[in-house]
């Protein structure tokens, strides 16, 4: 049996400061940081905050979601892009998205989105058929930037995957 050797590689960019972005990515990303404080996270102390640019210039906010009966909350990215979709159908491209993250008693910290949030995230840039610019905050305080969501989504579930009907 024959096994072939391969490797992903996931390009992306580090960025040491905020000013390393361009005025929008800043737009964006400070969206993120602001939409953390509309978290509502009483048991992880984990405050998440998702921002959207619109290609026509508006910016929507998502913020995660706890609940008691965990593990029914939902985490900012999903709210943000589910948000949009029910409050702007006809909404413009999405252009840009950030993501932030801080506990209830510190300082800005990586956000690295989860896999359900990946899967999700990707799907949208399926659905309007352009990438979807990406900023994550890295572990190093970095700010990561990706060129599309399917970087950190290599290995995805699509539509192309399911039968035809």
């Amino acid at each position: 049996m024959a096994r072939n050797s391969r490797q992903h590689l996931i390009e992306f960019e580090e960025l040491d400061a905020v000013t390393d972005l361009t005025p929008a990515e800043q737009t964006t990303w400070q969206a993120a940081r602001d939409a953390t404080n509309h978290s509502y996270a009483p048991y992880s102390g984990f405050h998440v905050g998702a921002a959207l640019l619109l290609a026509d210039g508006t910016v929507f906010k998502g913020t995660n979601q706890e609940n008691a009966a965990y593990p029914s909350g939902l985490c900012a990215e999903r709210t943000a892009l589910f948000g949009l979709a029910v409050a702007r159908p006809d909404h413009a491209p999405i252009v840009g998205m950030a993501v932030a993250a801080r506990p209830s008693d510190g300082d800005f910290g990586p956000a690295l989105p989860c896999g359900a949030c990946r899967q999700v995230m990707l799907e949208y840039e399926s659905r309007q058929g352009q990438a979807i610019p990406l900023l994550l905050p890295g572990r190093d305080g970095n700010i990561l930037r990706f060129s599309s969501l399917s970087a950190i989504m290599p290995f995805n579930f699509s539509p192309d995957d399911l039968p035809t009907v």
